[in-house]
């Protein structure tokens, strides 16, 4: 399976974190599924002449063109005709070749959130008009309509996130080397489900601390940022704390709040990353399944049951008081 990778608007950070992939690294991992690079603007050795050669052979079907992934926003200004992101040497601007080529795909992956649906690059007043290869933002209908299907049958495939977790994408990628990876594979917004059917809260390590409702008050304590730092684990898919990242790791983890980089808008919250609005004392981003009145009830009661240990670590920069030892009486 060949893939051609289209770099657009946005930082680079999903190339960069998919050369974090480990145990194998992801130069491995394809290599082992039979999966090449047609072209990657910062992996392959082909430059100028080359690349264009490469796309008049593809855009004439001389070369077949198993995926196409695009990594960052498309940019549609000025007044519509995406000039301002041009394919250097082409005189084509990447908005042009988004659409010359993904009909020709068997497959189409957008990769990271700027891709997916816009992302950074969108954010405010957007006046270079960024949105996401099949979505803008929420709205279906981005640089490719919301209609189109690759030769594969398939929409658009979004691996969201910013940037994307390594495994994310060649977990994609091997799924459709193997042909397994259908349209019931998705979520109502594109994302496989493979990530997007968990929660970045399953698996949290603060979740004792979020059980309690013990939180913490600033970042770099220990308790659960969700009353007070901002973080929406409870309602972002992905499996983050479940494979980890780079070795383990992880945003809350690390002690920062989630803020949902793998949905829709995620980059415009209204208030800042690290800041949990309120209604009357209540967070406003309550988890999305469960009533209101439920959560206030349940809160209440965890906090008055709130055990003295998670109460002064969860305000603590490491642990003050370590769990007690017990045994079982005979």
């Amino acid at each position: 399976m060949n893939v051609l990778w289209l770099q657009s608007a946005g930082c680079g950070g999903c190339t960069m974190s998919l050369l974090c992939a480990e145990a194998p690294n992801v130069f491995d991992t394809l290599h082992g599924a039979g999966i090449t690079f047609l072209w990657h603007p910062s992996l392959s050795v082909e430059t100028g002449d080359e690349v264009r050669a490469l796309l008049a052979r593809i855009e004439a079907l001389e070369v077949p063109l198993d995926v196409l992934c695009i990594e960052g926003s498309i940019l549609t200004g000025p007044k519509g005709t995406g000039k301002f992101q041009m394919l250097s040497g082409t005189g084509r601007s990447i908005l042009d070749w988004v659409r010359s080529l993904a009909p020709l795909a068997q497959n189409v992956v957008a990769v990271g959130t700027c891709a997916t649906y816009g992302g950074v690059t969108s954010a405010g007043s957007n006046p270079a008009g960024a949105i996401g290869v099949q979505y803008d933002g929420y709205e279906p209908g981005g640089a490719l309509p919301e209609d189109f299907r690759a030769r594969s049958g398939l929409p658009v495939i979004n691996v969201a996130g910013c940037p994307t977790h390594p495994d994310w994408v060649t977990e994609t990628l091997l799924l459709l080397a193997s042909d397994a990876l259908e349209a019931r594979s998705l979520d109502q917004v594109g994302r496989p489900l493979f990530y997007a059917e968990n929660l970045v809260h399953h698996a949290c390590p603060k979740n004792e601390f979020y059980e309690f409702k013990a939180s913490a008050e600033k970042l770099s304590q220990l308790g659960c940022m969700m009353e007070h730092l901002g973080c929406i684990g409870t309602q972002a898919v992905g499996d983050c704390n479940i494979r980890g990242w780079n070795g383990g790791g992880s945003c809350t983890k690390a002690g920062y709040p989630c803020i949902n980089c793998t949905a829709p808008e995620f980059e415009e919250p209204n208030h800042s990353f690290i800041e949990t609005p309120k209604f009357a004392g209540i967070p406003v981003g309550l988890p999305s399944d469960m009533p209101k009145a439920w959560f206030m009830a349940l809160a209440s009661l965890s906090k008055a049951a709130t055990p003295t240990r998670l109460a002064e670590n969860a305000v603590a920069d490491r642990i003050k008081i370590a769990p007690k030892i017990g045994h079982r009486k005979k």
